[in-house]
């Protein structure tokens, strides 16, 4: 059975990893797994551009053991600078070396709606065309699309669903949306918009937030209907701080008795 990120029996812990060669990538992924990965992330913007290549995407993906591979290549970092349409054919490229599920965002070929406190989802329709392109192809290869929007401030459920209702319409396998929560009351009402999108959603979703106050929102979501955890090795100056350790995703997924009880009649 090849790699999947879809229909899972429960969620996914994916760890992701953010060196900068492959041998450094292979190390860490290797690591990863002992910790309890179940699947791998990796990001090629955070790869030096000499490593941009199909023999480094091939060594970095063998030692990934067969588990689902997600791959992004998005701008910044050492992608600094370059064009949407590189960045695109690259993911392709990464997607036949071995990866599983490529992650097109939702301001890709209009970069001007990925900026500021936007919500990283296009509207020009010159745009949206060439990212449904992008996921047939993706689809084409037999690989998983996901569409990202990153707003890192919090949005109500109304606005949360019509995103993803939209990044669901444009052909994505998997909605993935991030916002941010700096109270109690925001928490708990994205873990709320959480099983909201369970509900109303025929794709799979990842629903994350940033803020103050995401911790239980990322502990907690993959239990409501998240694909999958992003997890880090470690937190250290690369890491995104409201990521959990592989080792704690591991250890509450596997001690935490989360679903509903079946009524003893």
């Amino acid at each position: 059975m090849k790699p999947s990120f879809l229909n899972q029996n429960r969620p996914l812990i994916t760890a992701m990893i953010l060196e900068d060669n492959p041998d450094s990538v292979r190390y860490e992924v290797k690591n990863c797994i002992y910790d309890g990965a179940d699947g791998l992330g990796i990001r090629l913007r955070n790869l030096k551009l000499e490593y941009h290549n199909e023999e480094s995407y091939r060594k970095m993906f063998a030692a990934c053991a067969g588990r689902p591979i997600y791959c992004t290549n998005y701008r910044g970092a050492y992608n600094k600078g370059r064009d949407d349409t590189d960045l695109a054919e690259e993911l392709l490229t990464a997607l036949r070396c071995g990866a599983t599920l490529g992650d097109v965002p939702g301001s890709f070929f209009d970069p001007e709606s990925g900026a500021g406190i936007g919500i990283e989802l296009s509207m020009k329709p010159d745009a949206i065309e060439k990212q449904m392109r992008l996921i047939e192809r993706i689809h084409e290869m037999g690989k998983e699309a996901l569409m990202s929007s990153h707003v890192f401030r919090f949005l109500p459920a109304e606005e949360v669903l019509a995103l993803a209702l939209e990044q669901q319409r444009r052909g994505a396998d998997v909605v993935k949306i991030v916002t941010a929560a700096n109270s109690d009351e925001e928490q708990m009402e994205n873990l709320r918009i959480t099983t909201l999108l369970k509900k109303e959603l025929k794709s799979s979703f990842l629903f994350l937030s940033g803020g103050t106050h995401s911790k239980i929102h990322r502990m907690i979501g993959p239990m409501l209907g998240c694909v999958t955890y992003l997890a880090v090795r470690e937190h250290d100056g690369n890491a995104v701080p409201t990521q959990p350790t592989v080792r704690a995703a591991r250890a509450v997924l596997d001690h935490f008795d989360y679903r509903p009880d079946i009524p003893v009649l």
